[in-house]
């Protein structure tokens, strides 16, 4: 099985790119960039969340994810809001204006996920979905445990031997 290991983590990333560049496409119907949708989808999940927990959940530096939030704000689409026990905090909301999009958003998701998923069945998605939440538990756990660094003569016999 060890060719199989890279086939795998290739077939993985370039699976998440060609989504990733897939959404951005879609996403632009709306006049939305694919990281403007993540902070909207983010907030339809989650509201009032601090700027600088969405940039922790999103994994992007606070100051793109204010530029992000700028923009989000001057469309009408989200608001922020004074967090009522420390006033340097905001709170992020969806607008009103914000909830018709966002119904189109989550049919354009269901697009995308159908068109991602055609050809598979209903047991093959869920199993698909089953195996790739063993894979993120498994590599969870490695991020929390790491293996200990090989020591050098082992690296060594691995690279040359």
């Amino acid at each position: 099985m060890p060719g199989s290991n890279v086939d795998f983590l290739f077939a993985l990333f370039e699976t998440q790119r060609l989504l990733r560049l897939y959404a951005e496409k879609q996403a632009r119907r709306f006049g939305l960039t694919k990281a403007q949708w993540s902070v909207l989808a983010k907030l339809e999940r989650t509201e009032g969340l601090k700027q600088t927990e969405i940039a922790d959940l999103l994994e992007i530096q606070p100051i793109t994810l204010t530029r992000l939030i700028d923009k989000l704000c001057d469309l009408g689409l989200i608001e922020r809001r004074s967090d009522d026990s420390d006033r340097r905090v905001n709170r992020l909301y969806l607008t009103e204006a914000a909830r018709p999009l966002m119904r189109k958003l989550g049919r354009l998701r269901n697009e995308l996920t159908d068109t991602a998923l055609a050809g598979l069945s209903a047991g093959d998605t869920r199993l698909l979905v089953a195996q790739l939440e063993i894979v993120k538990d498994n590599v969870r756990e490695a991020i929390q445990h790491p293996a200990p660094a090989p020591t050098p003569n082992l690296l060594k016999e691995s690279t040359y031997g």
